[in-house]
This record gives structure tokens, C-alpha cells and sequence, in this order.
């Protein structure tokens, strides 16, 4: 019987553990991936917008050369905390059900069932992508996940979204030598995008080194071009690649095969902001897994509290 079942290894389910460990309670981490999985599946050449202080998590100090770390950084930072705190964690195995009987959980996974008297979900948001719903989205040439720009070389890229990934994406594929068009349903670009890519986009815009389309969606995509609904009507380009930097969401059906109270419109699971306990006693959230649809209200940097806030409360109760 563990004190606590901890779902999703990432930073701050690591930050659970660590708090957990700190006041002596049993507890294991469940990653239905490697460890870290979100970070993993980060492109590789991504830079975090935060300084690394603020990504620490349990006070371990992340030491980076440049004052905002990368990606292999990161991994290597949650890496070396996992490890050398000898947190168990075990990796691959996916937690299919969550049962409570009196005030025990049963935890059912593809590999075996544990019994805790807690559960903590920190499951992030980063495995299911914001579908865009038209004719060919299925076709092997649309993607939702992007890793290194040099696989785009020479290729015509459509790139959906105007948010940092988007960006971020039609900068580094444009610089390989992809000849690349944004979509974008707005009328401007995202004021969230980092400050000093920003101004970047702008100019290659400006320029005409990538085309954008503003007040525009993607219609439907061929195997050889796509067309782009824009103010003045529906036009067709060459296209090899979409980018469909769309967003990701958190499992909604997990939260609800678990009994966790959803509002209607943005999909928030309840909580009390003061313990991070749902409406389901004993069963806790932490990290982005809180925001619902809204999934740039929590990073690592402003939920990496909600460890300790978690783990006192559990504490406190006996």
C-alpha cells in the first residue's frame, strides 16, 4: 500500500516526488513514456522562454551556461534530479483506470494494479494535438508534432498558428531553405510569442522571405497542394508539408472517466486552489493538467508550487 500514486513523470511530477519523499511518504511516479515525455517531444532545437532558476523544482539548483536553457539541457537537468534523489519512477507503463473504494484508490495500468491512498495526476497536456478538422488532415504530410527543421529543406511548408511553436517552426524551416506560408486566423501575430522573435517574424514577413496569410484557415489539404481560405476568397499553393501548430490539450476523458468535475466551456477540472484536491477526496492535480483548454495559464515556472502545496496538505491529514 502506497502512501501516494503519482501519474506523469514529468518536472512536476518529479516536484511531487521529491516533496513527498522529503516528509517520508511511500510513493511511486507512473510515466506512460520516458521520463520527462513532454520536454522529449519538444523540438530539439527549442529554447525555454524562462531562466533556468525558475524551472528549478525542490530547490536543486539547474545550472545552465546561458541564462535561458535548451532543451537537452532540461532533459538533462530532470534526468540528474530523478536519478541522484533515487525517486521511483517507472516508465512505459500507462495508467488505464482509477478506482476508489472507501478511502483507498486501486490503480489499474497496462502492466499491473497498486493500491495508494492518494493520487496525485500530473498528466500535462502535450499528447493529444488540437485537431483542425478538414478534408486530408489524415494525410501522412500534415503534422501536429515537429522536431528539426533540416528534415523541411527545399520543401514548400504550409505552417497553421501564430503562437511560438508556429513561429518557431516557419523561422527554423525557413532557414534551411523551406519555402514557407503562414496561416493564420488572426489579424496579427500572437503578442505572446517571445520578444525577441518577435520582431524577427515581422521582418521576414515584411520582406516577403515568408508569406502570410491573416484572417485565413486552412480548407483542405492534397498530396501535392492545399488550399487557403483567406478575406478574399479561397486560393491554392504548391505544398509538400503542414505544419498544423494548433495546440494541444489535456486528456479530457481520462479527467472524466475519473469522476473530476469539468465547466462546459473551457473544460477547468475542479479544485481547491489552496490544496490542489478535486471533488474526488484524495485524488489531487498539478501542473498545466489544472488550466483545461487554457493551456498557457500554467508552465513549470508558476505550478511547480503546487508540489508542496499538495503534499502539506496531504501530510497535514495524517
Amino acid at each position: 500500500m502506497l502512501d501516494i500514486l503519482i501519474i506523469g513523470g514529468g518536472p512536476i511530477g518529479i516536484a511531487c516526488g521529491l516533496a513527498a519523499k522529503k516528509e517520508g511518504l511511500t510513493f511511486l511516479i507512473v510515466e506512460k513514456g520516458c521520463l520527462v515525455n513532454s520536454l522529449y517531444n519538444y523540438p530539439s532545437t527549442m529554447t525555454f522562454f524562462s531562466t533556468s532558476e525558475k524551472l528549478e523544482i525542490g530547490g536543486i539548483p539547474f545550472v545552465t551556461i546561458s541564462n535561458k536553457p535548451n532543451r537537452a539541457e532540461a532533459l538533462e537537468y530532470y534526468r540528474r534530479v530523478a536519478t541522484s534523489n533515487n525517486l521511483p519512477v517507472n516508465l512505459f507503463e500507462e495508467v488505464t483506470g482509477v478506482k476508489k473504494d472507501g478511502d483507498i484508490f486501486t490503480i489499474t495500468t497496462n502492466k499491473t494494479t497498486y493500491q495508494a491512498k492518494k493520487v496525485i495526476l500530473s498528466t500535462g497536456f502535450y499528447d493529444i494535438a488540437v485537431k483542425l478538422d478538414i478534408p486530408g488532415e489524415d494525410l501522412p504530410k500534415v503534422m501536429h508534432y515537429y522536431k528539426d527543421p533540416h528534415f523541411y529543406a527545399m520543401q514548400k511548408v504550409i505552417v497553421v498558428g501564430s503562437s511560438n511553436s508556429a513561429i518557431d517552426v516557419a523561422l527554423e524551416t525557413y532557414r534551411k531553405g523551406a519555402e514557407v506560408t503562414l496561416v493564420i486566423r488572426g489579424d496579427e501575430i500572437s503578442h505572446r510569442v517571445k520578444y525577441w522573435v518577435r520582431p524577427d517574424i515581422l521582418n521576414r514577413i515584411k520582406e516577403g522571405s515568408i508569406r502570410a496569410y491573416f484572417n485565413s484557415h486552412l480548407k483542405e489539404v492534397r498530396e501535392h497542394d492545399a488550399d487557403i481560405e483567406t478575406s478574399a476568397g479561397t486560393i491554392t499553393i504548391p505544398n509538400d508539408f503542414v505544419m498544423a501548430m494548433t495546440g494541444y490539450r489535456p486528456n479530457f476523458e481520462f479527467l472524466k472517466k475519473l469522476d473530476i468535475t469539468l465547466t462546459e466551456d473551457k473544460f477547468i477540472p475542479h479544485y481547491n486552489p489552496e490544496t490542489m484536491e478535486t471533488n474526488l477526496p484524495g485524488l489531487y492535480l498539478a501542473g498545466v493538467v489544472c488550466g483545461g483548454l487554457d493551456t498557457h495559464l500554467w508552465f513549470i515556472e508558476n505550478s511547480r508550487v503546487h508540489a508542496d502545496m499538495i503534499i502539506a496538505d496531504i501530510a497535514g491529514k495524517g
